[in-house]
């Protein structure tokens, strides 16, 4: 392929063309947070399995208050967890706590804070009272064998619940690949370095990286030294070690972006390099013999960042089977933008008051104003061939940050 500026579409069809298909792992219901459930959930029984009462009270024979009667005698107490109790008795009421299940023959729960109860009978003091009251009925949630959760989906508490409740002590899940992140070029110091006025700390690797673990993918850090001998050393070890490559910088086009040069020295396939787009037009993604994917992301840590969610997230959902799914929000400034790129502008979300949102553009002070992105909760995408973004216009936003 000619080292030629691609699209936005052409380069998502690229890294669509070479997706994975995971491989499944059984994983104990504890350590299931974030990963990607590979099983459908089925309910094993009715949810919920039993009339459950809701309220703490009495459970009574709606009919007995249809025909006038207003005091009840307590004929037991029914606690959660006991087994089901049976009403005598039409005419008397069965005190009954939140979670048990409604005694045979009652099919009414009056709460206590409408009662009064003395010398063992319950005296009712309301009189809207309706039919099958304060009770959770079998089945009204889900029917033994429906669906509870379809597989694909990245496991919160919400699921683990639910998994849980169904009996899963352990989950079948998509067993995600191992990552490195190189960060690249002598000017870089280890954050807890002091560094000199010509130096900079590493800081786009850890928020790769963190980023990379709230998709649920385990990573690990690696410098490299700006010297080609050094860095095809150490990249031909991790070619066999790792699934997934990522480096920060050193795929432009500077005296010392020896990145490329490395990658074809060690057979690594390029499926492109440079994309329409801004920031982060130096994007390089190809694959090695090995069948690991390489991401090289520019050095600049907001075209990083963009290169990161757009291209990468892409590529990793597309594997799980799942859409990357974009808001749509209105612009809230008009923004002019001249070249023919596609524009990932940095932006903050607000909600208005007719229900929708809109979003602020921040654009910052270019590619390196990584303090900017603390300001956003995402990027706008701006499309090519278009030079005036009015305010009121609808575009895609992106979500780096969850803010509502």
């Amino acid at each position: 392929m000619d080292n030629i500026f691609i699209t936005y579409q052409r380069a998502l069809e690229l890294l669509e063309s070479q997706i994975e298909d995971f491989p499944t792992e059984s994983k104990a219901l504890k350590d299931c947070v974030g990963a990607y459930l590979a099983e459908d959930l089925h309910a094993d029984r009715d949810f919920p399995p039993f009339d459950r009462v809701t309220m703490d009270g009495i459970a009574i024979s709606f009919s007995s208050f249809e025909s006038g009667r207003r005091q009840f005698k307590i004929e037991a107490i029914s606690p959660a967890g006991s087994p089901q109790l049976v009403l005598q008795n039409p005419d008397n009421c069965i005190e009954v706590m939140t979670g048990t299940i409604v005694p045979e023959k009652a099919d009414t729960v009056i709460r206590y804070e409408d009662l009064s109860i003395q010398n063992g009978v319950a005296h009712l003091q309301s009189e809207t009272i309706t039919h099958r009251q304060s009770i959770h009925f079998k089945g009204s949630d889900r029917a033994q064998g429906a669906l509870m959760v379809k597989k694909g989906r990245q496991l919160s508490s919400a699921e683990i619940n639910i998994a849980a409740a169904v009996g899963k002590p352990s989950l079948l899940v998509k067993k995600l690949p191992d990552a490195v992140i190189f960060s690249t070029g002598d000017e870089l110091v280890d954050v807890d370095e002091s560094p000199e006025i010509h130096q900079i700390r590493r800081s786009n690797v850890y928020g790769i990286r963190n980023t990379l673990k709230e998709w649920g993918i385990q990573s690990e850090l690696q410098h490299l030294p700006d010297e080609k001998s050094e860095m095809e050393r150490v990249i031909a070890k991790y070619l066999k070690s790792h699934q997934i490559l990522f480096f920060t910088g050193g795929v432009s086009k500077g005296k010392y972006d020896f990145l490329p040069e490395v990658l074809e020295a060690l057979q690594v396939k390029r499926l492109f390099h440079k994309v329409q787009q801004r920031p982060g037009k130096p994007f390089w993604f190809g694959t090695a013999l090995t069948g690991a994917k390489i991401f090289a992301l520019p050095g600049n840590p907001v075209s990083s960042f963009v290169c990161l969610y757009v291209y990468f997230q892409y590529w990793l959902r597309s594997s799980l089977g799942l859409n990357l799914n974009f808001q749509y929000v209105k612009l809230l400034d008009e923004i002019s933008f001249k070249p023919d790129l596609v524009y990932f502008l940095e932006a903050k979300l607000e909600s208005q008051t007719d229900g929708t949102l809109a979003a602020l553009p921040l654009p910052g002070n270019g590619s390196g104003d990584f303090a900017n992105l603390v300001n956003a909760d995402g990027f706008l995408i701006l499309p090519q061939n278009k030079t005036l973004f009015k305010k009121g216009e609808v575009y895609p936003f992106l979500h780096y940050r969850q803010v509502f």
